[in-house]
């Protein structure tokens, strides 16, 4: 009996592992199997009857793949793609067909639409050209430091908040470490990308302060997860910034480019709405940025009130606060082998008056 319980663990635990590199295999490959364009706004510039039937043969080629738009003229498009409102367009006139695309918004976005460009000037037969409206950084002409970058900068606030609980003890100590941290840590990441790898060429302090943002909402959601949840709530934080987050996130590729709903949803995570916020800021002027701030403020204020919710639940004073602390982040005097700061002060050994004889 004796020895069924003790192989009951560890085969549970493989079973649990094997499990879980299951679903982070799944996780990491299946988006990209399955990926291919969805909804891409494309704006086709020419007249009503050839917009029409340009449209209608991309939806009848490939359905749901592209979202027609049709603005007025090539400027118009092109103001369209800087407000972000379109990812590329097609401008098709009589004797050429010019293809509009960012490389900032998304190398891959912008493979997908010139190779629609060409098959439309193939169609009829006119000679294809591209125009990239912007640009990233001269150094970095496709972006791999945005794309590589982000991801870091998601990831920073996991391992930074992680470090905290581990060398600061009282909330007030960990909360402002969290903001330093994030301010320190976002002018620091947003500086290697700007004049070391050189990912873009201007606009620091919105991106370093997007940067700022972004690891503050990471850090204090993985502080109010761990300290609300326990193991429980790392794990829900794990899921959320590596195991969904990372695939999930579009970075290398584009949101669009992923399959539904997955592409959504990899949006409302840290990561994915990090490097949607980081791009809008560098390149777009902000354009567009609006749902991945609602996304991280969402992150940020959830986890400030989980870390607040831990902290007061039932405590009165600093003392109680710091073994509340203690529990979150998995000290235990009784059990741990690491025990914690106030269980290794040595006690001072009580005084006891010495009595003297009184000579006769």
């Amino acid at each position: 009996m004796a020895g069924t319980k003790d192989m009951a663990r560890p085969v549970a635990a493989v079973i649990g592992v094997t499990a879980l590199l299951s679903v982070l295999l799944l996780a990491f490959t299946l988006p990209s199997v399955h990926s291919g364009p969805h909804d891409v706004r494309i704006g086709i510039v020419a007249d009503r009857a050839a917009a029409q039937q340009i449209a209608g043969g991309l939806d009848a080629q490939e359905p749901g793949a592209v979202r027609p738009a049709f603005p007025a003229s090539a400027q118009d498009a092109r103001d369209d793609i800087a407000h972000r409102r379109i990812d590329g367009a097609l401008v098709v006139g009589p004797d050429r067909v010019v293809t509009l695309v960012t490389s900032a918004g998304s190398p891959s976005l912008t493979t997908v639409i010139e190779g629609i460009g060409s098959s439309i000037a193939r169609t009829r037969g006119l000679p294809a050209s591209s125009v990239d409206v912007q640009s990233f950084g001269h150094r970095d002409p496709r972006g791999m430091g945005l794309s590589a970058g982000a991801l870091p900068m998601a990831l920073g606030g996991w391992i930074g908040a992680l470090v905290i609980m581990m060398v600061a003890r009282r909330p007030r100590a960990i909360a402002g470490a969290a903001v330093a941290f994030s301010v320190v840590g976002g002018l620091a990441l947003t500086a290697v990308l700007r004049f070391v790898v050189g990912t873009f060429d201007g606009s620091f302090w919105p991106v370093a302060l997007t940067a700022m943002f972004s690891l503050c909402a990471t850090a204090f959601a993985v502080l109010g997860l761990r300290m609300a949840g326990g193991l429980f709530g790392t794990a829900i934080a794990a899921v959320a910034l590596i195991v969904l987050g990372n695939p999930l996130s579009g970075l290398t590729s584009s949101p669009r480019l992923l399959p539904e709903p997955w592409g959504t949803i990899g949006q409302l995570l840290p990561p994915g709405a990090t490097g949607s916020a980081l791009r809008s800021v560098a390149f777009f002027d902000g354009h567009g940025s609006s749902t991945a701030f609602a996304v991280l403020a969402v992150w940020l204020v959830g986890g400030v009130g989980l870390f607040l919710r831990a902290v007061t639940r039932g405590k009165t004073t600093d003392d109680a606060l710091e073994r509340e602390l203690d529990d979150a982040v998995g000290y235990d005097e009784g059990l741990s082998p690491v025990a914690s700061p106030r269980a290794a002060e040595p006690t001072a050994p009580r005084r006891t008056p010495h009595r003297h004889a009184i000579p006769a």
